[in-house]
């Protein structure tokens, strides 16, 4: 991509990030009765309005929620959102986080950082705790994502939660698409599409009876953009590893598949070093890095800005084992 492009692209996103609405026929802004202008919301503004009402009507409405943060970047985002919620306050949740043991160790560190950072608490449930009690079954060399459902809903049963915040986006995957904003979940913790509430005019059913729960979601309007385009205005740290940096990988069925101590090649594949970022992190085992040289979180919304792939599309190699993969995980109390 050339340096014209690049900034082509720049002056796109700036724009798109900063746009007023402006009279169509003066070309200037809006003024009220009073002559005064009248300040419109950014497209961000927006989302970010949308999102501290989610969190303020979880807060009022249910009973013991959690929010769940892994260190990944959607999470970051909803923890800043949470500060303009409740701030100078402590949050009215803990932090909750279902680690499966896998998880890249550069983002363990980071969600213990942050969590101490704020001085909330975070609770950490383990899916190797459920995997030694019987309760979770994994084969070996298969992914433990599937996994966390079982130890999510034990920590849910554990701790009383009727409600848990994830940074779930809708643009991410298919069966994403189709959640509420408010995810209703039975008894059993299982989701069903065709059994969810209506939210018309921003009104949410928070009424739950005992076991059931709910997920909500206040990223679902956000884009994998718009988060990198919000990360950049509230100048919020991220791991180490959504940059691009030299590491090992395989090329394997069109992924580069990151080389660590769960992941070795196979006959015939050989090992490379090569310059990578990931633009989600989950399970060491099933979440691949993309080709990249962006070192910048200005560099990651270009590239973000012309990709044609989504983040889970390039990058997760458990969600490319059947057109339902997700839908069947979420079915079974996944995220």
């Amino acid at each position: 991509m050339t340096n014209q492009n690049t900034a082509q692209i720049m002056d796109t996103v700036r724009v798109f990030g900063a746009t007023r609405l402006v009279s169509p026929a003066s070309g200037c802004a809006p003024r009220g009765d009073s002559g005064r202008k009248v300040h419109t919301l950014t497209h961000l503004e927006v989302l970010e309005s949308e999102a501290i009402h989610i969190l303020r009507e979880v807060a009022a409405e249910c009973r013991d929620p959690a929010l769940l943060f892994s260190g990944g970047k959607d999470s970051i985002v909803l923890l800043r959102l949470a500060e303009k919620a409740f701030r100078p306050g402590r949050f009215p949740f803990p932090l909750l986080h279902i680690d499966t043991g896998h998880n890249f160790p550069e983002v363990i560190a980071f969600r213990d950082y942050r969590a101490q950072q704020l001085g909330e608490r975070l609770i950490v449930r383990s899916v190797e705790e459920s995997i030694r009690r019987g309760q979770a079954v994994v084969r070996p060399g298969e992914s433990r994502n599937a996994a966390q459902s079982v130890t999510l809903l034990d920590a849910i049963a554990e701790f009383g939660f009727d409600a848990c915040i994830g940074g779930a986006r809708r643009d991410e995957e298919k069966a994403r698409a189709k959640e509420r904003i408010f995810s209703f979940r039975d008894e059993f913790g299982q989701w069903d599409p065709r059994n969810q509430r209506p939210e018309l005019w921003s009104l949410y059913n928070t009424q739950v009876r005992p076991g059931e729960n709910i997920r909500v979601f206040p990223l679902s309007n956000w884009t994998e953009l718009d988060v990198w385009q919000y990360i950049a205005r509230e100048d919020l740290e991220v791991p180490s590893i959504y940059f691009a940096h030299r590491r090992e990988v395989i090329r394997r069925n069109g992924a580069l598949v990151p080389v660590s101590h769960l992941v070795g090649p196979r006959d015939g594949e050989k090992v490379e070093t090569a310059s990578v970022r990931f633009r989600t992190v989950g399970d060491m085992t099933c979440t691949c890095p993309v080709a990249s040289t962006a070192t910048t979180v200005s560099d990651i919304i270009v590239e973000t800005a012309v990709s044609r792939i989504t983040e889970r599309g390039a990058t997760r190699i458990d969600d490319q084992t059947s057109d339902a993969s997700m839908e069947l995980r979420k079915r079974a109390g996944y995220f």
